[in-house]
């Protein structure tokens, strides 16, 4: 379904340094890191798409998240959600919403939420069932 999603950043080098081991704890590897761009790809570890993208905005304003909108990403398991979540914390990442269940959307749904530091949602989820 998705082709890319992209996020706007304002520092890169500090921007890469919070999503480069998130990034690396999901599992998606580095496609492009080019700072003279200023821009990060990753991709999934066998290759192809989606593509997750930071970069400063193209029209040279400055970022801005936007209202309501979120970015998540899929673990293989709660133990990944919680162990990313409290990485992200420690690189700058604010707590949106602590990693746990969230029957409200299904009863596996175990999810995180934080910002990262240029403020844009994100949330890391896994929805399998407990082992």
């Amino acid at each position: 379904m998705f082709s890319h999603v992209t996020v706007g950043i304002s520092d890169f080098d500090r921007a890469l340094a919070f999503w480069r081991p998130l990034m690396a704890g999901l599992d998606q590897r580095e496609r492009i890191i080019d700072p003279a761009k200023p821009w990060a790809i990753w991709q999934p570890a066998a290759g192809g798409r989606p593509l997750f993208i930071i970069t400063t905005p193209f029209d040279g304003a400055a970022p801005a998240p936007g209202n309501g909108a979120m970015v998540a990403f899929m673990a293989p398991d709660r133990a990944t959600v919680d162990r990313l979540h409290a990485l992200a914390l420690t690189l700058g990442g604010r707590d949106e919403g602590a990693p746990g269940l969230r029957p409200g959307y299904h009863p596996d749904y175990y999810g995180a939420y934080l910002r990262d530091p240029d403020g844009n949602k994100l949330c890391l989820v896994c929805h399998a069932a407990a082992p």
